[in-house]
């Protein structure tokens, strides 16, 4: 069924009980923002993926809309926000509660579950309101969203480190456990042969002695193919997860050295081996992210999962196509680094500026914008390091696509959270200010200390 309507919305109060908006404190910015965030959008957008008159009634969507701001702008995980909405009576604020819970109001796995059901375009109506309600707030200038820098960045997959040996025995231990389930006896399982080589091939390898280290790699490929013959013969017509298995272990039994699209995970097959010359870390594995940023305040207006690694000139197209649904607009100028040169983007109405290493014959005020470029690079530092983008633990393609949207609806969020409370504490500064101006006679020994 459709998502019950938030607690707030009960005009029924309680004589033994207190509520909420009766105890936060008004200027709080989150109460601020509770305030300002249109909530009725959400149930709009995502009440069309509900059955009508089926099951039990959904969890309230703003109750699961403020959960997934708050675990992107706090860099939490399900667990840890829920936990945290446990005690503070701001963050039920936000999500719409009328009283005091004392409860957990969903398990964990329900913020799964709901990231399923919203896909990736409500990933992105996230992304939307932050800056639609920054600029009811007078905190995004209608003029910032006409200058952008774009770039790309690297967000890893939640994986270990591959490597041939591990590959091999992760792909043997997969496919013998769903024999198992299936019920297909294999001839031989090789649990306590590849556990010891697996071992062995990694002291080896520690020891620097490579050649015995690739005796066991070359072995434990040998146990893989034993198993993949054994498993084809005796099961002909596989079940669909013993099909996706086996299909997984022929492509890493048969890839070479060189090849291009290798298999760098079992469990995540979408994940790409990367480069972007960086000379402390010389490959990342999972997927490229463009990412589209305010040339002044750094605003997030698009965040878009490029699976395949692509070249990040032909991610330029998909990247304005997002950020105009975002920003409901056309920036004028869009400033990308040089390795965007020949970039797929073919239309009029945006001027792409490439940078040049010297200014030429470029105007000094476009020159300036031009180097301001380099201002998302910290943009993407922040995300990595607080809002989730450093290694992303959602499954699958559709779940990089969604991790990057809403780290960047939290990266927005909590900019939001920055200005309103700049804003307080400046109001506050010339309250003290008037009321000492007001003062007569003027009393040295009483007056503030404003430093």
């Amino acid at each position: 069924m459709r998502p019950s309507d938030s607690p707030c919305s009960d005009p029924q109060g309680n004589l033994f009980r207190v509520e909420l908006v009766d105890v936060v404190n008004r200027r709080h910015p989150l109460v601020l923002l509770a305030d300002e965030v249109d909530w009725g959008r959400f149930e709009e957008a995502f009440g069309v993926t509900y059955a009508e008159g089926v099951g039990r009634p959904g969890v309230p969507t703003r109750l699961m809309v403020a959960l997934h701001y708050l675990k992107y702008a706090y860099d939490v995980s399900d667990e840890q926000v829920l936990a945290g909405w446990l005690e503070n009576p701001y963050w039920q604020y936000l999500s719409g509660m009328k009283f005091f819970q004392h409860r957990l109001p969903i398990d964990s796995s329900s913020m799964t579950r709901w990231r399923k059901r919203i896909g990736e375009a409500g990933a992105e109506e996230l992304l939307k309101e932050t800056i639609e309600a920054g600029l009811r707030l007078k905190l995004v200038k209608a003029s910032q969203l006409t200058r952008v820098n774009v770039d790309t960045t690297v967000m890893e997959k939640h994986v270990r480190h591959p490597t041939d040996a591990r590959l091999y025995q992760r792909a043997r231990e997969r496919l013998v456990k769903q024999a198992r389930a299936d019920g297909v006896e294999l001839r031989q399982s090789y649990v306590r042969v590849g556990k010891k080589l697996l071992f062995r091939q990694s002291r080896y390898a520690h020891a620097k002695q490579f050649r015995r280290a690739r005796r066991a790699t070359r072995k434990l490929r040998t146990i893989l193919g034993r198993v993949l013959r054994d498993i084809e013969r005796k099961a002909p017509q596989p079940s669909e997860e013993m099909a996706g298995l086996l299909a997984l272990g022929q492509r890493l039994y048969q890839q070479k050295r060189n090849d291009k699209n290798k298999l760098y995970s079992i469990h995540a097959p979408e994940v790409a081996c990367i480069a972007k010359g960086k000379a402390r870390k010389r490959y990342e594995f999972g997927c490229k992210v463009a990412l589209a940023a305010t040339s002044k305040g750094g605003w997030l207006v698009a965040a878009r999962a490029c699976p395949g690694n692509p070249y990040d000139g032909h991610t330029l197209k998909g990247t304005l196509e997002q950020l105009e649904r975002v920003a409901g607009r056309n920036p004028e100028h869009v400033f990308v680094d040089m390795g965007y040169r020949g970039h797929d983007y073919d239309g009029d109405s945006i001027e792409v500026h490439v940078d040049r290493r010297r200014r030429g014959r470029i105007p000094r005020s476009l020159w300036r914008w031009m180097k301001r470029r380099a201002a998302i690079e910290p943009s993407i530092g922040h995300l990595k390091s607080s809002k989730r983008l450093d290694r992303n633990r959602l499954k699958g393609t559709v779940g990089d696509k969604l991790n990057a949207q809403l780290s960047a609806a939290g990266m927005n969020f909590a900019k939001l959270l920055n200005g309103l409370r700049r804003i307080d504490a400046l109001l506050a500064q010339i309250l003290v200010r008037l009321f000492a101006s007001l003062c007569w006679p003027p009393d040295p020994s009483n007056r503030p200390n404003l430093a």
